[in-house]
């Protein structure tokens, strides 16, 4: 049964097994048309984690905001990211791992135990990992790895609508919502659209089809 809120009894646990340097680190972003995979790993300072952590998805954009701007203050942070080019080359899957493998060599310490959301260990990480289903609900870590990804992942695609107006991606952040696949159909395809993906895919095969 999945807990209410999450604890710390996962890094405790990986302490308690001699780990030394304890981080989490999860994705955002592997069900979008358009924009990178983005993941962050964390590892938290256990006398200065911020309040109200929680699942990403269960807070307000304000809150999680706020959270995260502490996370960088308080935690060592890092950011990885596997590019629009990079998913289509190798499938969202293996990009999202990619992701995770480079937030987890960007942080400042080198972590002995690390816990991955998810049920997949991406394969280059080295010491000791965890892979936690629903990990972004139950460990700490791994939240505050889910807020950062995701304030970071969204204010980049707020950005990117200012460069291509008309797709809603400062409210869908390139999710397939009905208003950015009917812009999708009206205004083409950008290049920070995943071609691999198959609306995206099929609109471009419409047009050749149309252009042959």
């Amino acid at each position: 049964m999945t807990k209410a809120q999450p604890d710390y009894s996962f890094e405790q646990t990986a302490f308690d097994d001699g780990a030394t340097y304890v981080a989490g680190v999860d994705e955002v972003g592997r069900g979008p048309l358009a924009g990178p995979v983005v993941a962050a790993a964390v590892r938290l300072d256990p006398d200065n984690i911020p309040e109200g952590m929680n699942d990403s998805k269960k807070l307000t954009h304000a809150r999680r905001v706020v959270i995260a701007a502490q996370l960088w203050e308080r935690a060592d942070v890092c950011l990885g990211q596997a590019s629009v080019a990079e998913i289509d080359q190798i499938n969202i899957l293996h990009a999202s791992m990619l992701a995770m493998e480079r937030a987890v060599a960007g942080l400042s310490g080198v972590a002995d135990h690390v816990l991955v959301d998810g049920n997949r260990i991406p394969p280059a990480l080295k010491g000791k990992a965890s892979a936690l289903v629903k990990g972004d609900a139950r460990s700490l870590s791994i939240a505050a790895a889910s807020i950062v990804a995701k304030v970071w992942r969204d204010q980049l695609m707020v950005d990117l609508a200012q460069q291509h107006p008309g797709y809603g991606w400062e409210r869908n952040a390139g999710y397939p919502t009905k208003e950015h696949q009917l812009a999708l159909q009206n205004l083409g395809v950008t290049p920070h659209h995943r071609r691999s993906f198959k609306p995206v895919h099929n609109i471009l095969y419409q047009e050749k089809t149309v252009s042959d």
